[in-house]
């Protein structure tokens, strides 16, 4: 990920902080709201392709792409904000689980 990532990152949290303060939101968003609402909207992000074949997973109608990719933003803001509140580096942790699933599950050889 590039530096200009990573600032869109912090822009998004930044963003999201100021969206939910002003709505009086941030006494609600405890580790433990923000994990059951992040899980229901990667349920609803299920939904879309449940029952679809991989084919069909692959080939969606500008109506559903629009539908998932709602649902995907939904993921996302949540994560990020569960990881603002809990002071997780989203990049630095996923860099860090790449690192342990590389030494957990090698390449074979070529």
């Amino acid at each position: 990920m590039t530096n200009d990532t990573a600032h869109d990152l912090l822009t998004l949290r930044d963003t999201l902080r100021e969206f939910a303060a002003a709505r009086g939101w941030r006494d609600f968003h405890t580790p433990k709201n923000l994990a059951m609402a992040l899980i229901v909207e990667a349920a609803e992000l299920v939904e879309h392709f449940q029952w679809a074949t991989p084919d069909e997973s692959r080939s969606l109608s500008p109506e559903k792409a629009a539908e998932v990719r709602d649902e995907v933003a939904d993921v996302l803001i949540y994560l990020v904000e569960i990881a603002d509140v809990l002071d997780i580096d989203l990049i630095a942790a996923a860099r860090a689980k790449i690192a342990k699933n590389a030494l957990k599950y090698p390449a074979p050889p070529p």
